[in-house]
């Protein structure tokens, strides 16, 4: 995009959206790497995949596989439908 394209005005919400630890200190680490907000990576993201496309040219794949390596994400696409979220053990207040 270059200055002379138009801005497009939007509307954004906030959103209480769960997301696996590791996968979002990915994310946030990236967006400070390009000096982005977490937002704006997962708006290009979701973009770029709608339309088919791979949001990310090779050099971010290869900073992307340095944070991975870096916060033990060990996780890829074929984990996508079988991620499974651990219920933290809490014990009842007796009501005796």
């Amino acid at each position: 995009m270059s200055d002379d394209d138009p801005k497009l005005e939007i509307e954004r919400v906030q959103t209480g959206v769960r997301i696996e630890k590791r996968i979002l200190k990915v994310l946030k680490a990236f967006a400070e790497y390009h000096d982005m907000t977490l937002g704006d990576v997962l708006e290009g993201i979701v973009l770029h995949v709608f339309d088919g496309k791979s949001p990310f040219s090779p050099a971010s794949l290869e900073r992307i596989r340095e944070l991975k390596k870096f916060y033990e994400l060990d996780l890829d696409s074929s984990a996508s439908h079988r991620l499974k979220e651990i219920r933290m053990g809490r014990k009842r207040k007796s009501t005796k």
